[in-house]
């Protein structure tokens, strides 16, 4: 498989994928959908970020992990840690990141 082929596939998916999502969001105006619809999709970016993450700190190398050698899954406590907190964004990622760090320096 050609390097052209390869970007031509992945431009067109995202392109395909954009342009899905964005006509959603300009033939539907927000207004239409039921309130409680509307509150709902206030929960869809955690939603997505926790399928994303969970299984990283979970299994990492794709073996179940729930001991304290788990570096991630500690780093991820501390982090949710800091985000219950302080509900900061920003913070529980530098945190995080730095308890990862520090953990796998060990």
């Amino acid at each position: 498989m050609s390097r052209i082929y390869l970007w031509t596939i992945i431009l067109g998916g995202l392109l395909v994928t954009y342009l899905t999502r964005l006509s959603f969001i300009l033939l539907v105006p927000l207004e239409r959908f039921p309130e409680r619809f509307r509150r709902g999709l206030r929960f869809v970016p955690p939603a997505v970020l926790a399928a994303l993450i969970t299984p990283e700190l979970l299994r990492p190398g794709g073996v179940w992990d729930f001991s304290l050698g788990n570096e991630r899954l500690l780093a991820g406590i501390v982090a949710m840690v800091v985000a219950w907190r302080t509900k900061n964004t920003w913070l529980t990622i530098a945190i995080g990141m730095l308890c990862l760090w520090l953990l796998s320096t060990i």
